[in-house]
């Protein structure tokens, strides 16, 4: 990727704050959306939001969103944008309990929930044919990427390339690296103060669940996943989940394109713990400029607009076959 951050926008900290902020998201009016609710196989459901006014036959763009994510993140509307402007279909997914609606079943969402991707791709296969470009955002990028590792050949069948974006592809890594003083005080703090009070509303629909008492006073993700996430989604312990769940060990089984975009200076995810090209097999692509925080990567002066990034990214999937 040819990405360097503007001078007036230095650090890891700065070019991951600042954009999810203030910097400008889209071109032109904001993207409209029109909403499906898709029954799941257990008795569930989630909305998936498409971009209105999509030419028919279009390729159909697929977005992940990340943890606590939705179609108003900014990754979202900037990637709506760009799929807007060159003609093409979108399509957001939101995992399970982040549409603005709890879920019914007695789970949530993860980053390793590779199955739940593997229907949801399914079914836009047999609905808009062949011409998917999919991407996923940090923990969708990671749920993708474990997609397509374990659907190995057969990834190619639905899907003509992948991308994951600034995703915590070795989870033990991200998830002590989000525990750790600034990044504890300022993100992690910030994803609990969400994920705490839906989990409890969970605990409310499904009372036993697990512990309440103790998630009320979890400060970490690892206490958080490991209270939660873990025991709901059939993980012994949050070690257990970050271990099974990370699709860096298992890049080198992917069978279709696949692009890797990693920022080296993301506070999520550590530099030291992004895979390196002997690792990952021929069938990926790694970027990892050296700038662009975690879902950064603005471009321009100031306030900067989220465009760039999307742009590359829908350059390589459309030059995949």
């Amino acid at each position: 990727m040819q990405y360097r951050a503007p001078r007036w926008l230095p650090g890891g900290h700065a070019q991951t704050i600042w954009p999810a902020l203030f910097s400008r998201r889209h071109d032109g009016p904001a993207p409209d959306w029109t909403r499906e609710r898709w029954d799941t196989p257990d008795g569930d459901f989630i909305d998936v939001d498409f971009m209105a006014d999509a030419p028919a036959g279009a390729p159909l763009l697929v977005l992940f969103h990340g943890l606590e994510g939705d179609r108003t993140s900014h990754s979202s509307i900037a990637f709506a944008s760009v799929a807007r402007e060159r003609g093409w279909a979108m399509a957001l997914p939101h995992f399970r309990g982040c549409s603005g609606e709890l879920n019914r079943a007695p789970r949530a969402y993860h980053s390793g929930d590779y199955e739940e991707i593997a229907w949801i791709l399914k079914r836009l296969r047999e609905r808009h044919g062949d011409r998917l470009l999919v991407a996923g955002v940090s923990l969708g990028g990671n749920a993708l990427m474990r997609w397509a590792e374990e659907a190995g050949t057969q990834a190619a069948h639905v899907v003509q390339a992948v991308c994951s974006i600034c995703s915590p592809i070795d989870m033990k890594a991200a998830g002590m690296a989000i525990d750790r003083g600034f990044n504890k005080q300022v993100y992690a703090r910030r994803f609990l103060r969400t994920m705490i009070p839906k989990a409890l509303r969970k605990l409310q629909q499904h009372p036993g669940l697990f512990d309440g008492e103790r998630l009320k006073r979890a400060s970490t993700i690892y206490e958080f996943d490991d209270l939660f996430t873990a025991p709901l989604h059939g993980f012994k312990s949050a070690e257990d989940y970050w271990a099974r769940g990370s699709s860096k060990p298992h890049l080198h089984r992917i069978r279709v394109p696949a692009l890797v975009l990693n920022a080296r200076n993301d506070p999520f995810v550590p530099g030291h713990s992004l895979p390196h090209a002997a690792e990952v097999g021929a069938y990926v692509t790694l970027w990892q400029p050296g700038h662009g925080g975690h879902v950064g990567f603005a471009s321009g002066g100031l306030p900067g607009h989220l465009l760039t990034m999307p742009q590359q990214v829908c350059d390589w999937l459309a030059r995949q076959r």
